[in-house]
């Protein structure tokens, strides 16, 4: 059984769906339940899965990784349908992307693909998601990567030709970045506060209490700074992963699921299958 939304939200939903695609029947969002959109035949239309979320909490989470559940999905290419003109909010979803080039940096060796670079940037809201063990195709990443390089490319290229620390190789498809403990240092304070300060917990003993600074310095020496970066996102991802889940539950009700962790299932199944044939 669904919770019931808040008073007055029904509206509200109402409008948001009036903007989808009239071919799209039913829409389900996280903590307000399933609406049906008039205008379109149930038995021909698509399901589609769609949340809710303030201004102010997007610019939060594109800006700093509170969560990364919104900021990943968009350093994926995506189709946006209408935006308004919001300043603070373009400069929040450039800063994002920013970011996600830079602790793909992180994490990458000194020379690297194109493609490498997507597939990272890609994960990177993957990673630690209990979800991609149980229930997900692994080959996730790879299947949203291989067949949209190309956006890819139109969503990042401005950013990598005007990176003062790569040298972006467009014609070869080859990146070099300044694997120096000085650059690494550069990249470690340019990153999201709220990953800034899961490394700082990570690698500061407890009751030391050391300067963000400081600590990151210290890892940008650590010859294994990008797997000490990879865990820092690792931590966001995990709890940001178990809410959704929970909501899951509770909004769509203990039958929906299932069924969709079923389909899940089966995704990875296949995705097994593909690798083994």
């Amino acid at each position: 059984m669904a919770l019931p939304a808040l008073p007055g939200s029904g509206v509200q939903f109402r409008r948001i769906l009036a903007h989808f695609p009239p071919e799209l029947s039913l829409a389900f969002a996280y903590g307000s339940g399933v609406f049906r959109q008039s205008g379109a035949a149930p038995s021909h239309g698509a399901m589609i899965k769609y949340g809710v979320i303030g201004t102010d909490a997007l610019i939060e989470d594109l800006l700093h990784w509170k969560t990364l559940y919104v900021a990943g999905r968009l350093q994926k290419p995506v189709k946006i349908l209408t935006q308004n003109e919001n300043g603070k909010l373009q400069a929040a979803l450039v800063s994002n992307l920013k970011s996600a080039v830079t602790a793909a940096f992180l994490m990458l060796p000194e020379s690297f693909s194109e493609e490498d670079l997507y597939m990272q940037i890609a994960g990177l809201s993957y990673s630690g998601d209990f979800r991609m063990i149980i229930g997900e195709d692994r080959s996730k990443v790879l299947n949203i990567v291989k067949p949209n390089v190309p956006h890819f490319q139109k969503l990042y290229s401005n950013i990598l030709q005007e990176c003062p620390q790569v040298v972006y190789k467009h014609q070869l498809g080859r990146l070099e970045i300044d694997k120096s403990p000085e650059g690494q240092f550069m990249q470690l304070m340019a990153l999201p506060r709220t990953l800034q300060q899961k490394i700082t917990s990570f690698v500061d003993p407890p009751g030391k209490n050391r300067d963000v600074e400081e600590v990151l310095l210290q890892v940008a020496h650590d010859p294994d700074c990008g797997l000490v970066v990879y865990q820092g996102i690792s931590g966001i991802v995990r709890s940001s992963s178990l809410i959704q889940s929970s909501k899951t539950i509770l909004t769509a009700g203990l039958k929906k699921s299932v069924t969709y962790s079923m389909k899940k299932m089966y995704k990875m199944t296949k995705g097994w299958l593909r690798k083994t044939s």
